[in-house]
């Protein structure tokens, strides 16, 4: 079996904060590179927030080349008007992978959870200190949109083998 060496950009999007992690995978093991944020003001025009997450998530694909990239998708609760703006947001950041041609995995918030905890209902400190211990960090990334965002690209990871071995057999492909 051929080694994974890759460097995988995790994004947890949303209009007011996007993070944004960066994570380097060799074979089993992986290893944080960089993390952030971008932040937009609240009082800014709309289309004005949008591009920033755009200019700065292209500066930062730019920078780290990544591989591939893994994203929160939106999570619909009983606040549709924060989802909606968080589906912007991340429609900002999934133009600059589309322009930077990488191939993107798309996970739900829990699905993010069971591949960094093993539950899909854990608690927001439960990623971080997971995080952390998976990428033997000293600290918890902070803000929390950055850990966020690790763990969606730690998701790719575990997700990824997954995916083809549905897509092969929706194919009529792979063992049977």
């Amino acid at each position: 079996m051929a080694r994974t060496e890759r460097t995988i950009l995790g994004i947890d999007p949303g209009l007011a904060n996007t993070g944004w992690g960066v994570v380097a995978q060799s074979g089993p093991r992986l290893a944080c590179v960089a993390y952030g944020c971008i932040s937009t003001p609240a009082q800014a025009p709309l289309a004005r927030r949008l591009g920033k997450i755009h200019e700065q998530m292209a500066a930062v694909i730019r920078r780290f080349a990544p591989t591939c990239v893994g994203i929160e998708t939106v999570w619909f609760g009983a606040n549709a008007q924060s989802a909606f703006a968080t589906g912007q947001a991340r429609g900002a950041a999934l133009v600059a992978c589309a322009e930077g041609d990488l191939p993107v995995g798309e996970f739900s918030p829990s699905q993010i959870k069971l591949a960094v905890v093993g539950a899909g209902s854990a608690d927001k400190e439960q990623v971080q200190y997971m995080v952390r211990q998976l990428l033997a960090l000293e600290a918890v990334p902070s803000p929390d949109h950055a850990a966020d965002a690790l763990a969606a690209a730690i998701c790719y990871t575990t997700h990824e083998g997954f995916a083809a071995a549905t897509a092969a057999a929706a194919s009529g492909g792979g063992a049977r």
